[in-house]
């Protein structure tokens, strides 16, 4: 199975399972056991266990080989191996423990979790080409009067037009005075 295939399988595999702060690492120039090491967290041990599980069913659906499964009794740290990629599913607490990323983290690969967005459907495309295609004296008489100009704006029906505009000025309240309360 080809390498992008496999780790957007196993990307998806975790993402569909709520698994939680998914990374991918490039490790070609690290080792030659393995190509990508994708770390991922789950909150109990029966998520860890699940989301291991959810991947080998998923590989093995996509044509790919499971080579071993280690860690799955206890459910906090669980590695599942791949042959190219190596994926460690671990609770909060151990990640932080032994900070794999910083192992590992040289090389991160960015990719994007979830489905791929949709594409604009071809119609819609053709449609416009269409629009264009039944007036074409539209086209054309752009093209003879050039790029339109903003037009001033007129006054709303009733509103007069002030020729200049007016500031309020301060009124003279002349000397100031005492206030008595009485």
């Amino acid at each position: 199975m080809e390498l992008t295939k496999l780790q957007r399988t196993v990307v998806d595999a975790l993402d569909d399972i709520k698994a939680q702060d998914i990374r991918v690492f490039n490790t070609v120039g690290q080792t030659t056991l393995f190509d990508r090491v994708i770390i991922a967290s789950g909150s109990s041990n029966r998520q860890t266990r699940s989301l291991a599980g959810h991947v080998c069913d998923k590989v093995k659906a996509a044509g790919g080989e499971v080579i071993s499964i280690e860690g799955s009794d206890s459910g906090e740290w669980v590695l599942v191996d791949l042959a190219d990629i190596v994926v460690h599913i671990m609770q909060p607490t151990i990640r932080e423990y032994y900070n794999l990323e910083e192992i590992w983290g040289a090389k991160t690969v960015n990719l994007r979790i979830g489905a791929p967005p949709a594409k604009k459907p071809a119609a819609k495309k053709a449609a416009v080409k269409k629009a264009a295609v039944k007036n074409p004296r539209r086209k054309a008489c752009r093209q003879e009067t050039g790029p339109r100009k903003p037009t001033a704006k007129k006054p709303a029906a009733g509103k007069p037009v002030a020729a200049t505009p007016t500031t309020r000025k301060p009124a003279d309240s002349g000397p100031a005075r005492k206030r008595s309360d009485a």
